[in-house]
């Protein structure tokens, strides 16, 4: 019960840390931004691709948040296997950085060399989309490890 409630956590944990990651203040939106094209468009073009984008945008947060707490449970899973193997909570900051390193960095690598943008920005989307997996998943674990 106890890891299904660090998944639900851990899910809005991804979120807040999304929203303030990707926000428009910061380099990282900025360059979300840029990447996505929005930069090109007027004030007006953007305003009606956000109208248009509402009434569909609880269908992307809700898969986002159900694909976060995948992500969170998982983590709680390996911090309170480990427990009960009678290894210390502090070992998932062990194991998240490798799976991170093994699994996350290729998976965005590989959308970015296929994807249709090059160059710093390409680069800049692949270090930004990175780091923001990095941190959340150590900001889990963290949260993981008070309950373990």
């Amino acid at each position: 019960m106890i890891i299904i409630i660090v998944g639900f956590l851990g899910a809005v944990i991804s979120a807040i840390t999304g929203t303030l990651w990707y926000s428009g203040s910061t380099p990282m939106g900025k360059w979300h931004m840029q990447y996505l094209g929005f930069d090109k468009l007027s004030p007006e073009e953007k305003n009606k691709m956000i109208a248009e984008a509402k009434p569909k945008m609880w269908k992307s947060y809700s898969a986002q948040i159900i694909l976060s707490f995948l992500t969170s449970f998982f983590i709680a899973f390996v911090t309170s296997y480990t427990v009960q193997n009678g290894g210390p909570a502090s070992a998932v900051y062990y194991y998240i950085p490798m799976i991170w390193i093994a699994f996350t960095v290729p998976m965005i690598g590989q959308n970015i060399l296929w994807g249709n943008h090059s160059g710093s920005l390409a680069w800049k989307q692949f270090f930004s989309g990175s780091f923001y997996n990095l941190i959340t998943f150590l900001i889990i674990a963290f949260v993981a490890t008070l309950f373990f």
